[in-house]
């Protein structure tokens, strides 16, 4: 289940609340447009969304907030589009977020550099041999979590009058960071190629769309 499916029975993209952990949890605001009937019209939209394959629990808040989990939120990794709009510039990842200095507290550094890696972990898998079916539920470990509960935001920000879409690159680079070093996408040394490391390039495919270019060749220092 993803955003864009539960857009289409709430009308706009919910919100990803937590950590996403133990939990994928959106929220929506969906029913308060309808005032005093927001608790009804919570009742009535909670009835649609629990009859969705992929929804875990749907619990309806006082005033008609809803919270919605989800059961595989690597479907995510799945989802068409991008996770930034547009293309970057070259050498940067939004306009005025150049990669110089290479330092980890330059954004335009970060989340170039997460691009590259994303760009070389897809090229190293087709050189590799990483392949077969997608499975999204193996998308489970803490780190993978934590770049989905990131991607998650995408929907919402891109219908928002303030997207904020600097920062947003910068957290999904940095969560991206964390899961490339922690949860690999690669089989290492004789290691097998296994369904994780398919679920986990798609997820490479995914937050790549947080960099600008390849780095100018930086890509193969990232192994």
């Amino acid at each position: 289940m993803t955003p864009g499916r539960l857009a289409e029975v709430l009308g706009a993209p919910p919100v990803p609340r937590g950590t996403w952990e133990r939990e994928a949890l959106y929220v929506s605001t969906a029913a308060l447009r309808h005032g005093e009937r927001a608790g009804e019209r919570a009742a009535e939209l909670a009835l649609r969304l629990r009859a969705l394959p992929g929804i875990e629990e749907v619990r309806v808040r006082p005033g008609g907030f809803l919270e919605i989990v989800v059961a595989v939120p690597g479907e995510l990794a799945g989802e068409a589009g991008a996770a930034l709009p547009g293309a970057a510039p070259p050498g940067g990842v939004l306009p005025g977020t150049p990669w110089s200095p290479g330092t980890w507290d330059n954004p335009g550094f970060v989340v170039g550099y997460a691009h590259a890696r994303a760009v070389a972990v897809r090229r190293w898998a087709a050189e590799l041999g990483v392949a077969g079916a997608f499975r999204p539920e193996l998308l489970a470990d803490r780190w993978d979590r934590a770049v989905l509960r990131a991607l998650a935001e995408a929907p919402g920000r891109r219908v928002s009058r303030d997207p904020g879409w600097a920062a947003y690159a910068e957290r999904l680079a940095l969560a991206y960071h964390d899961a490339f070093e922690r949860a690999p996408a690669l089989p290492r040394g004789d290691e097998a190629a296994s369904a994780l490391h398919v679920a986990r390039v798609r997820l490479a495919g995914r937050a790549g769309g947080a960099g600008g270019g390849d780095g100018g060749g930086r890509s193969d220092s990232t192994r």
